[in-house]
């Protein structure tokens, strides 16, 4: 609308607000931080653990089947891939009989070994219980009406109750429910609640997680059809907008 079209019908005109050359440079840095940073801190957390299994693992290789040893400079991630070699090795050997006869040995000898045995054998459960193919531990998220009434909080389910715990319980409708700590979801509180008062969400493990890491900044979403795609940040009369 033109300032005599305005006046024509007794409407003042709409000033265009524009923005000085501050808020403009606000709105690239922000654009810039917004693209950059998940790159800077994913390259700088993946840099950090190849370097942690390098420090690991490079003690362990013989000086004449290291690269480095031929080479002028170092190899990054020469640990990785050695230990994840190493890894699929004794996967491959653990699944034949002369395999399974030798970890065998191992696992009788460490079950057998004081102040060992009780740490191995814990550890060894928990690998065992979350890594198996057919297992639904942690795969399933659920929301709980935990500390109190009226506040409600994210968990994953874990295995039900078994042994003296299950006889310990008024019934046998219980299960383990795992509530995690915001920012750091590797610590947390185990709850035997019975299974009425947990409600399972169509919520993925992954997304829950991201849900606690940010303090619930990033939540959880739908599944997206082939349709829905996600619109990038950009600038748009100077502000940091998303569509």
């Amino acid at each position: 609308m033109t300032t005599q079209d305005s006046q024509r019908d007794g409407t003042s005109p709409v000033p265009s607000v524009r923005r000085g050359f501050g808020a403009r440079l606000r709105a690239y840095f922000l654009t810039g931080l917004i693209v950059t940073g998940p790159v800077a801190i994913t390259l700088y957390i993946s840099w950090w653990l190849i370097n942690l299994v390098d420090d690991w693992v490079k003690p362990l290789i013989p000086r004449s089947y290291s690269p480095e040893s031929y080479l002028p400079f170092s190899v990054p991630g020469l640990g990785l891939v050695a230990a994840f070699l190493a890894i699929t090795i004794i996967g491959f050997l653990t699944a034949n009989l002369v395999g399974r006869s030798i970890v065998g040995v191992g696992d009788r000898l460490l079950n057998r070994t004081p102040f060992v045995r009780g740490l191995y054998r814990g550890v060894k459960q928990i690998f065992e219980t979350v890594f198996k193919q057919e297992g639904t531990s942690f795969r399933r998220v659920a929301m709980i009406e935990w500390p109190g009434e009226g506040l409600w909080s994210l968990c994953f389910v874990t295995e039900p109750p078994q042994g003296p715990l299950a006889d310990a319980l008024p019934d046998r409708e219980h299960v383990c429910v795992f509530v995690p700590c915001t920012p750091n979801p590797t610590t947390g509180y185990l709850v035997m609640m019975h299974r009425d008062r947990v409600r399972e969400i169509e919520v993925s493990t992954e997304d829950a997680f991201k849900f606690v890491m940010s303090m619930g900044i990033i939540q959880p979403s739908a599944p997206r059809g082939p349709d829905q795609m996600a619109v990038p940040a950009v600038i748009r009369n100077g502000e940091v907008v998303t569509g």
